[in-house]
């Protein structure tokens, strides 16, 4: 009776939320040869310039279908094949002191109109965007290339400021990068941060057929000479997916009636409620990440409680464990993720590569670690986690839920923190706080209050993990309030107008050990002004001597080099230790795919690319698709 009522529910808001012509949207265009994908309303829909500012269809299929770059590092995958070469030939080529990276281009790539990719277009993409400040990659740029030059039409050679074993990753895609811009086309225009680029040519596999001008949908066909673009030289066989539909699909809720309709076939994130009704409802005219439960994919980003360092007493690290060790994170992942969650006590996410290179070597250590509390020293680490939330959700979901220990921690996670309200007692005393009755109290005598930020329904599970969080500290005597920012979450947290939220400044390669995609931005030379807005991504603003000394030794070596992942243990170490921000989980999305019309989505067990819709590696999951034989007949 509660999933026939959840289900009516979801029915009947669905029905009043479908954007408008919801059902006209490809006519006209073969079913069967059409992906239909969930897309964001685009603001300024007419808009496909890249390389500047001005809304568009950036995440409507305009950077995962049409722009190209250098490499792609899949975050699913491992080793070597998590590596692709796009548009170069090769890898990076770095001199000895990481002064000078020289790039090997393919030949036989051309632009959708016909003319020949070359060294010219990166040539001109680098200097055109530090020559005009405001283009998406013209500070990085500027910061780095002293010069750069074409030594013949498929070599780039570039010239750095300084020495940088990472400037590759400029050029590195995990969910963008810096796209090459066609010289042939912005040179011919007086202003390229004001130029739309409507029609844009593509230098990848599809091109712009239609879109629509009040900004719900846009349709990508395959090129017609799709064999000469980076993707189709890897390709035995022309793609089946002949269009790509973005659409507006409304809100989580109308987008799973959408799928169950088969008029969305690849979902991006839907609340854990509508997983679970297209699960039962759809069949075998579904997939997901797992074939059943959690049936989610596990981004490789870590949302955490963040605390701003620069408002106390968030700058004691007794006072950030102390609140670690007032959490269940049992009732959290229950309440905001109906158990479907992968716990995290390490800093980086617990996804791809991240498994074997640091939370399957760090159990041993992780369970020796030793915490002073003021009054006695504890082991908080409890191994045992993914046991017991496994046992919470098994009576509902049965024999889905494995007994392998190892199966269980692919599920849940490896471990987390044992709830301990006398060590955090203990942790706040020792921090100078006194208890009066059920409240807590500051040193200087003022009531220990928290104002706990997150952005509410964008990020259904995660605005759910702070009310639960917030009820819990609230509970031991700490006052809690949850602060909704809505649209303006990101703001807030960029100019530090937050005493602690749920949110995440951890996002990694996920298929690569290396953790400077994150961690460089963490030196304590970005660290804003309190009141001025901080660089991505050190949201906390965590300043550390040891952090620093750990960034500045990996600046200095290989991207590829094994000590990368010795340094990302010293990190991983430094964070427990002082704990800057208490991880939750890995960012789990709930992304069903319709079966109906296409067969072959990347899965756990067949992780060969990413599945959500914004991220530009989606491009080698749709190259990858078969048609349904079964499917209805046009």
């Amino acid at each position: 009776m509660l999933f026939k009522n959840l289900l009516a529910a979801i029915l009947l808001t669905a029905a009043s939320v479908l954007p408008a012509g919801a059902q006209d949207f490809i006519a006209g265009i073969p079913r069967n040869e059409t992906l239909i994908v969930q897309g964001p309303p685009a603001q300024n829909a007419e808009w496909f310039n890249l390389w500047a500012p001005g809304g568009g269809a950036s995440n409507d299929g305009l950077q995962q279908l049409t722009a190209d770059t250098f490499w792609f590092i899949n975050p699913d995958g491992t080793g070597d094949q998590a590596w692709t070469n796009a548009l170069a030939a090769d890898r990076p080529q770095y001199n000895a002191d990481f002064t000078e990276m020289t790039v090997k281009l393919k030949d036989g790539i051309f632009w959708s109109d016909g003319v020949p990719f070359t060294a010219d277009d990166v040539v001109y993409t680098v200097e055109t965007q530090i020559a005009h400040p405001g283009m998406g990659w013209s500070a990085p740029f500027t910061v780095n290339v002293d010069r750069v030059e074409a030594t013949d039409p498929h070599t780039v050679v570039f010239h750095l400021k300084a020495p940088n074993s990472r400037f590759h990753t400029l050029f590195t895609v995990r969910w963008n990068a810096a796209w090459i811009m066609p010289k042939h086309v912005f040179e011919k225009v007086a202003d390229p941060l004001g130029f739309n680029n409507n029609p844009p040519v593509s230098l990848s596999a599809y091109v712009l057929q239609s879109y629509d001008k009040a900004g719900n949908w846009a349709i990508w066909k395959l090129r017609d000479d799709w064999q000469r673009t980076s993707i189709g030289m890897g390709l035995k066989e022309p793609p089946q997916v002949k269009y790509v539909v973005y659409r507006n699909a409304g809100n989580p809720d109308a987008r799973v009636i959408e799928q169950l309709n088969h008029n969305l076939d690849v979902i991006n994130d839907i609340a854990p409620e509508g997983m679970f009704t297209i699960a039962r409802k759809a069949g075998d005219n579904m997939a997901a990440w797992f074939p059943g439960f959690p049936f989610a994919h596990p981004d490789p980003t870590l949302p955490s409680v963040l605390f701003n360092h620069q408002v106390k007493p968030f700058d004691n690290a007794d006072v950030r464990w102390a609140l670690a060790l007032m959490i269940d994170i049992r009732s959290v992942a229950m309440g905001a993720y109906r158990g479907a969650a992968n716990l995290a006590a390490l800093s980086t996410p617990p996804t791809g590569i991240a498994v074997p290179d640091y939370y399957e070597p760090m159990q041993d250590w992780l369970q020796g670690f030793e915490l002073n509390t003021g009054t006695r020293t504890i082991k908080p680490y409890d191994p045992t986690i993914a046991e017991q939330v496994a046992a919470l959700v098994r009576p509902q979901w049965g024999e889905s839920i494995p007994s392998d220990p190892a199966k269980l921690k692919t599920m849940f996670g490896f471990g987390w923190w044992k709830q301990d309200v006398q060590a955090a007692t203990e942790l706040l005393q020792k921090a100078g706080f006194t208890k009066q009755g059920n409240q807590w109290m500051m040193p200087d005598g003022k009531p220990f209050a928290i104002r706990l930020m997150v952005e509410g329904d964008n990020i259904p599970t995660l605005a759910r993990a702070g009310t639960i969080i917030a009820q819990q500290w609230s509970m031991q005597g700490i006052k809690t309030t949850v602060d909704v920012a809505g649209p303006t979450n990101g703001q807030r947290l960029g100019a530090g107008d937050f005493e602690a939220a749920i949110y995440w400044s951890v996002e990694t390669w996920g298929g690569h050990p290396d953790l400077s995609f994150f961690l460089d931005s963490y030196d304590s030379a970005y660290i804003a002004a309190p009141g001025k807005t901080q660089p991505p991504r050190n949201l906390q603003r965590w300043k550390s001597d040891k952090l620093d000394a750990i960034i500045a030794e990996n600046r200095k070596i290989a991207f590829d080099s094994p000590k990368v992942i010795e340094l990302g243990r010293d990190y991983l170490k430094l964070a427990v230790e002082e704990m800057p921000f208490i991880p939750l989980m890995a960012y789990n999305k709930f992304a069903p795919f319709d079966t109906t019309y296409w067969t072959g989505y990347p899965s756990a067990a067949d992780p060969y690319a990413a599945s959500g819709p914004f991220w530009s590696n989606l491009r080698y999951m749709i190259v990858a698709l078969k048609q349904n034989p079964n499917a209805p007949k046009p």
